[in-house]
């Protein structure tokens, strides 16, 4: 049976109870959503840019799903008995799908930045979130097509024109439930011409016993010389699930980071598609994985340098242990006319047992010949020698291990921009590789 069956027949039967709790901005994608899913096939796994992704695996279980937008009784304050960094003192806050009101999030933003729930700000300006809403999601995705079916709310961030927000913003998405759910959320992200902001997203899971899957969807506009941040951040459990979907446009001058880190999951599936739109643009695509038990991450790449003068840097890490499996496809596409382009991409992993698997598909496609473009990767085991020359040294193994495994992770952690998310990853980071059970073991700080 086709995994999507369920969900087209829940649409089928109560459309009119989604689109009342969602925008009409929103509603207006449905139909063609609906139409796209009817005729799809999900991509098994071991095909192309699937290699340990089975779609079909994921969206099966019946899970349940809150269109009715009934209240979840959660409590915000556990979400920080963890070492989630909490770098603004009220984060804003999705619960499940749905965005979580709290007038003190708002506190301290400068006049110019537009924030909350995707739904209510489209019923407020329909105009602006029209103009971007589903505009640079491919709906033929059969994940964004679903997305597109079922979401009702989610996160929108707007920055206006020269509105530079001095400090970083925080977004914790939140998965509690009495019963296994999927929460299907999107987000939209516009930063316009000139402003500058950062954003840091963590992914939480506050019921540890429970099955869940976090659809999403998300899409961000960096206009013309505006710089744009984005740290995402999962600390789940080994039975929630993820699949995230992100496209990218960046306009001529325009800077954007986006670093992906993956501690704690069950099975994990990220695509990010990232398009230059105009010249003298530059990106830092960056994302690690620190994967053991059984746990999966697989990571998608495509970066399309349309134009010319555009400069990307990728880099992807992985550690893979015990029955663990993880998977990196990065394509770099550059098009006839982007001279000058300059891009780079790299994937290096660690395996540290026999059975874990990892695979590595790095591609480059050019049309031009005027570009400096490299890309690689190498899966190998810790330094035997460098093992041999900590423990002349007077440490132990396991202690060599863990500051070796702190070293290969570095640099992805030093391509963040801010000190406090920064110098918290480290630590949490040493922790994972120590042997935490999970995001809040051992955890007697962050009371507030």
């Amino acid at each position: 049976m086709n995994a999507l069956t369920q969900y087209l027949d829940l649409y089928h039967d109560h459309r009119d109870l989604i689109d009342s709790k969602s925008a009409k901005t929103m509603n207006h994608l449905r139909p063609e959503a609906y139409e796209i899913l009817k005729n799809a096939t999900l991509p098994k796994e071991g095909t192309d840019n699937y290699e340990n992704t089975d779609l079909q695996g994921m969206l099966a279980p019946d899970y349940g799903l809150n269109i009715a937008k009934l209240n979840i009784d959660f409590n915000p304050a556990a979400t920080f008995h963890c070492d989630v960094p909490r770098i603004t003192p009220t984060p804003f806050i999705v619960v499940n799908d749905s965005y979580y009101p709290s007038s003190k999030a708002l506190e301290g933003l400068p006049e110019g930045v537009e924030v909350g729930s995707l739904k209510q700000w489209a019923e407020k300006d329909p105009e602006t979130v029209g103009r971007h809403y589903g505009k640079i999601a491919d709906i033929k995705n059969p994940m964004v097509a679903l997305d597109t079916l079922l979401a009702q709310d989610g996160f929108y961030l707007r920055v206006r024109k020269g509105v530079k927000v001095e400090k970083a913003m925080q977004l914790v998405n939140i998965l509690q439930n009495g019963m296994p759910l999927m929460a299907v959320r999107r987000l939209l992200i516009i930063i316009e011409e000139g402003a500058e902001a950062q954003l840091l997203v963590c992914d939480h899971t506050q019921n540890p016993e429970l099955d869940f899957l976090a659809l999403e969807t998300v899409e961000i506009y960096v206009e013309r010389n505006a710089s744009f941040d984005l740290y995402n951040l999962e600390e789940s459990t080994v039975k929630t699930n993820r699949i995230s979907t992100l496209y990218l446009n960046q306009e001529a001058d325009s800077r954007v980071v986006i670093d992906g880190i993956t501690l704690y999951n069950g099975t994990t599936r990220n695509e990010y598609y990232c398009n230059f739109r105009g010249e003298n643009a530059s990106l830092r695509l960056l994302g690690m994985g620190i994967e053991d038990e059984r746990r999966r991450l697989s990571n998608y790449t495509h970066i399309n340098h349309a134009v010319k003068h555009c400069k990307s840097d990728e880099l992807f890490k992985y550690s893979v242990d015990d029955e663990a499996r993880g998977a990196f496809t990065g394509r770099i596409y550059v098009a006839e006319g982007a001279e000058k382009t300059e891009a780079y991409q790299s994937n290096r992993n660690l395996v540290g047992s026999r059975t874990a698997r990892m695979e590595s598909r790095p591609e480059l496609v050019i049309y031009n010949d005027d570009v400096k473009c490299s890309h690689g990767s190498a899966t190998g085991q810790l330094d035997s020698m460098q093992l041999f020359y900590m423990r002349t040294r007077g440490l132990d193994e396991a202690t060599a291990r863990l500051l070796l495994k702190q070293a290969f992770m570095a640099d992805i952690i030093d391509g963040i921009r801010v000190d406090a998310l920064r110098d918290r990853l480290h630590l949490l980071v040493e922790r994972r590789f120590a042997g935490a059970s999970s995001a809040c073991a051992g955890c007697a700080g962050c009371k507030d």
